[in-house]
Order: structure tokens, then sequence, then C-alpha cells
């Protein structure tokens, strides 16, 4: 008797695990990413990153997809990345490694304010961050914004104050579909 009830429980385990994967392993719909109601609309995408590589560590597969559909991408950097005093390099490595992604390079913006500097133990003002983030919005009619998720993929500091300063964006810009994303969006 013991044994039916053993074998009845692992058959139940079974098939909710076979329900479970069948379930999950359905390819989400695109129609909700940088599509409207299933139908092609040129979209105007804003990534904001913390320093330059995060948008080749984290996003180049998204960098890719977004400009193989034909949106019109740009990309906003909140610092040079010179905790190691390499900010230029890095600058540059930015440009250069946006060139071989497609990205314009009209289209991408690094900044290097002294509230905003590249470390661990730097926190960003969240009120700056989504003022200056708000006025790309206002410039390239953006549309889509995409950012680390809350835990700013790796944990770093700055990459956690970049998804709190998109989300601190004013609430009538509610109607932009912030995806906040750690690279894959699919």
């Amino acid at each position: 008797m013991a044994w039916v009830l053993i074998v009845a429980s692992l058959v139940v385990l079974w098939v909710a695990s076979l329900c479970k994967i069948l379930y999950t392993s359905s390819p989400p719909s695109r129609n909700s990413f940088l599509t409207t109601g299933g139908a092609f609309q040129k979209r105007n995408v804003l990534l904001v990153v913390a320093h330059p590589d995060d948008e080749s560590m984290f996003f180049s597969p998204t960098i890719s997809y977004i400009t193989s559909r034909g949106h019109n991408l740009h990309i906003l950097c909140l610092s040079i990345g010179d905790a190691d005093g390499k900010g230029n390099i890095r600058k540059e490595e930015l440009y250069q490694a946006c060139a071989i992604l497609k990205v314009p390079l009209q289209q991408v913006k690094t900044l290097d304010y002294p509230e905003l500097q590249d470390g661990f133990g730097k926190v960003w003002n969240h009120t700056l961050l989504a003022k200056i983030i708000e006025g790309e919005i206002n410039s390239h009619g953006i549309d889509l914004i995409i950012t680390f998720d809350r835990y700013g993929v790796s944990g770093h500091c700055n990459h956690c104050d970049v998804h709190y300063g998109v989300r601190s964006v004013p609430t009538y810009y509610a109607s932009i579909l912030v995806q906040l994303i750690s690279g894959f969006p699919f």
C-alpha cells in the first residue's frame, strides 16, 4: 500500500513538472517588445548604462537585436569609467564598440560629471540621473528605455543607481515602456 502511494506521488510530481516545462518553454509574445499590436513601428530606444564596457558586457545581444530590426537606438553612458584613471581610453573603446554594433556615433553620448564618477561606494543622485534621462527623452523622442535591473546585473552600485535613476523619471513619462532587463529581452 505504501509503495502505491509513493508511485502515485512520483507520477503526480512528474506530470506537474512536465506541465511546468511545457508552459514555460512556449516563446513569449513578440508583441510586447518593440512592436505595437503585432505591427512593425520604428521605435526610438534609449539604452542607459553607467560605464563604457557595460554596453558590450551586458547589452550587446540586445543592441544587435534592436539595430538589426531597424530601430533607432541611442546610448547614454553616464560616466567615462575613470575609476582606474583610464576614462578617456574606456570612452574611446565605447565608441569603437558602438561602431562595431552598428550604432551611429552621433547617437552615443558619454558624460563626465563630477557627481557621476565611477567607483564602488560612489553613490549617484537619482534625481540628477532622472533629469539627465528626461533630457534625452525629450531630445530624441524616446519611447522605450532599456537599462539595468534593480540589482545592476553585476551588483555594481553605479548600475543599481542607474536603474533607480530611470525609475525616478517623472510620472508623466509613464506612457514610455521602461523595459528593465539584464541584457536579454527575449
